[in-house]
């Protein structure tokens, strides 16, 4: 018998060009069955990450774990796993890699018996001076399990001289640069934290008597939770048997929340920075109309992301939104293809144009990004194929130029598009009649600020303008000279 050899296919070629979402993390402490709801949670939070997911909870019989790869339906969908789970705190995390393989070891939450006693921790962003921790910790005797930047913190918090875990945690945390909305459970409590600048989301939430924490809004309505507020930047919360307790360790900060998570990352039900995602996605659309309207027939989202934009866009145009590609929901990650031969079949699995919407019509496609255009060179194919008249694109955010070093997974610099290439050139590289994206002050305006503040703004904006907000260590040796310059002035 010859067997034959199969090649996996993406099947959404789409969602391989986009920027990817960091992580999410979801905590409960005081209540029964903790487990259940902290699966619930991330089961919200699923499009924060998607190649494996963990669980861990306590209970006076100590620290209880499941970690696993791939979604959290498959990892957490029976009911012996979550009675394994014991306990009334538990913390969950999935994972989307930006440091460290795709490998078990890697997965959330990471889980450590120091000295102080067991401690478990969940981590949403990524450390800019990982690197060169881990690279000391090592040379002073540590032995790292992983290859994420979540393990450093653990080692720095085991080999920290302070008497209490407490102070231990924050001793590590003054010593990490960078991104981080961590969610930790102790026999004794749960803790959250988010860095000064509050590049990652994390809200509090209340249900009955018990405590929540999780990276959006979102996750607390699937479990009936109410929203009680963002933690806010620099602020550390501990949640135990004695209630909620409020800490500022760290000095005063201007913060930095990512501008990108009212783009794309955050789901369009959730509320970030008191704002909802939705709402200022339709601002977003608005303000493109306004900045670049083009006369056409139909407004057509590319599903999902560009959706709420295309909204916005269309009211403010007055060109009917339509479905122009309708996008399959019942299509998994990959697909097995007997060979290449039918392999360029695998655009249309999971997204289809509308011929009868699509046909003789001059079309706006809306996007969030453009990242290598590989995406929006087969869209705009599909659309000339369905027979479009005309096809314009317009993009609801400025040119992704610039890497990300926070916890978004960003190609190199060498491979953004707008990095090497004007729009001109874009517009000519996709095929598209006209080509056009937010500017970064439409942008502002669409998340309710009257301007950028060009010396301090008011987001983490870097992955359009360049202005990293803090020192890039593990990135300085080998970055091009344009951003040298950025880091000797923000450093």
């Amino acid at each position: 018998m010859i067997l034959m050899q199969h090649t996996p296919l993406t099947t959404d070629p789409f969602d391989d060009d986009h920027l990817h979402e960091e992580c999410g993390v979801f905590g409960v402490y005081g209540m029964d069955e903790a487990s259940a709801i902290v699966a619930l949670g991330l089961h919200a939070l699923q499009h924060r990450g998607q190649e494996a997911s963990g669980v861990v909870s306590h209970d006076t019989d100590g620290f209880h774990a499941h970690r696993a790869m791939g979604h959290v339906a498959g990892n957490f969908d029976r009911q012996e796993i979550i009675d394994r789970l014991h306990g009334p705190a538990a913390i969950g995390h999935n994972r989307y890699a930006t440091t460290g393989d795709t490998i078990l070891r890697n997965v959330q939450p990471l889980y450590a018996d120091l000295a102080t006693g067991g401690f478990a921790i969940a981590h949403n962003g990524n450390l800019t001076n990982a690197e060169a921790l881990r690279k000391q910790l090592v040379r002073s005797g540590s032995i790292f399990q992983s290859t994420t930047d979540t393990e450093v913190i653990i080692h720095l918090v085991a080999t920290s001289t302070y008497r209490t875990l407490l102070d231990r945690f924050i001793d590590a945390l003054k010593r990490v640069e960078g991104a981080y909305s961590l969610i930790c459970l102790t026999a004794d409590g749960m803790i959250g934290v988010r860095d000064p600048l509050g590049f990652r989301p994390l809200v509090l939430g209340r249900l009955q008597d018990s405590y929540i924490l999780a990276s959006e809004t979102c996750a607390l309505d699937i479990c009936g939770a109410s929203y009680l507020r963002d933690v806010e930047p620099g602020e550390l919360l501990i949640i135990s048997g004695k209630g909620l307790q409020s800490h500022r360790p760290f000095a005063p900060a201007k913060a930095r929340p990512c501008l990108f998570e009212h783009v794309y990352f955050s789901r369009p039900d959730s509320i970030t920075g008191g704002r909802s995602v939705y709402d200022v996605r339709k601002h977003i659309g608005a303000e493109l109309a306004r900045e670049s309207g083009v006369d056409a027939d139909i407004i057509v989202p590319v599903p999902d992301s560009g959706t709420p934009a295309a909204i916005g866009y269309a009211q403010e145009s007055k060109i009917p939104f339509e479905l122009g590609i309708i996008r399959s929901h019942y299509i998994g990650r990959t697909f097995i293809q007997p060979g290449d031969k039918i392999r360029h079949l695998g655009v249309k699995l999971k997204h289809n144009a509308n011929r009868a919407e699509i046909q003789g019509k001059r079309i706006i496609l809306i996007d969030d990004s453009i990242v290598r255009g590989t995406t929006s060179m087969k869209i705009v194919e599909m659309m000339r194929e369905a027979g479009a008249a005309e096809v314009h694109m317009r993009i609801a955010s400025p040119p992704t130029r610039h890497s990300c070093f926070y916890g978004v997974d960003t190609p190199d610099r060498s491979k953004l598009l707008a990095a090497q290439m004007d729009v001109a050139a874009m517009e000519r590289y996709i095929a598209v009649d006209s080509l056009a994206f937010l500017s970064i002050e439409g942008l502002y305006r669409a998340v309710g600020e009257s301007q950028r503040h060009s010396l301090q703004p008011q987001y983490c904006d870097a992955c359009f303008t360049g202005q990293y907000p803090t020192r890039l260590t593990d990135q300085a040796d080998h970055e091009d000279s344009d951003q040298l310059s950025l880091l000797k002035s923000h450093g």
